[in-house]
């Protein structure tokens, strides 16, 4: 309706993705310590086992760290609805949750003798930011120039968080009140993973098909 609130339609695969993220999460916390080590990233066995390019998202290493990601899961839900990610948004988030953790393949080029390389990666924190990655593109390919302007601000956003995390610098960063450490790597990765493969999905259809919704 016009200047009234937009409806989204079609929002259903990017909230099937949110819920898979929050259930897979729950159900290995749950199983934990059995399936950790079967689930998560590891250097040498991604390649030989690739079931850990989807399931280390779901492998969190204390109660807090999931909290925190079931939390910002529900965030990226509300992003996707608002800014109108449909079905071709949802598959570019699809798309971005595997190259993430790929791309961690990379980080050994990255390390220095006081930088050791990642021996293990688990948690939703490079997908998430891959979803971001997405809703800012979906934003930034719609013909309204109120929510481009949104979009823009929440690349700039997410850009100058990286920036100040410095992927490039130890695999692991611990902050102040947290209780697991984090790999700026990988966040830096799913944005890269998330902005390329919301290109790839929705800039071809241009932008009045990059969201489902109705006014």
């Amino acid at each position: 309706m016009a200047g009234g609130v937009r409806l989204t339609v079609g929002a259903g695969p990017w909230l099937v993705l949110c819920a898979l993220a929050a259930a897979g999460a729950l159900v290995v916390q749950a199983l934990l310590p059995l399936l950790a080590h079967t689930l998560d990233w590891q250097p040498g066995l991604w390649l030989a086992q690739p079931w850990r390019l989807l399931s280390a998202a779901w492998v969190h290493h204390s109660p807090l760290h999931l909290l925190a990601n079931l939390a910002g899961t529900l965030a990226v839900a509300a992003l996707g609805v608002v800014a109108g990610c449909g079905p071709r948004a949802a598959l570019a988030w699809a798309l971005a949750w595997p190259l993430t953790h790929a791309g961690l393949a990379l980080q050994p080029g990255l390390t220095t003798a006081a930088a050791p390389p990642l021996a293990h990666y688990g948690g939703l924190s490079g997908v998430l930011h891959a979803a971001v990655a997405v809703v800012a593109v979906q934003l930034l390919l719609r013909d309204h120039g109120r929510r481009r302007a949104i979009g823009a601000a929440l690349l700039v956003g997410l850009l100058l968080k990286l920036a100040q995390e410095s992927p490039g610098g130890p695999a692991l960063r611990h902050g102040a009140g947290w209780d697991f450490a984090v790999v700026p790597l990988a966040h830096a990765l799913g944005a890269a993973a998330g902005a390329l493969c919301a290109l790839l999905c929705l800039w071809p259809h241009g932008p009045r098909a990059a969201g489902s919704s109705a006014s």
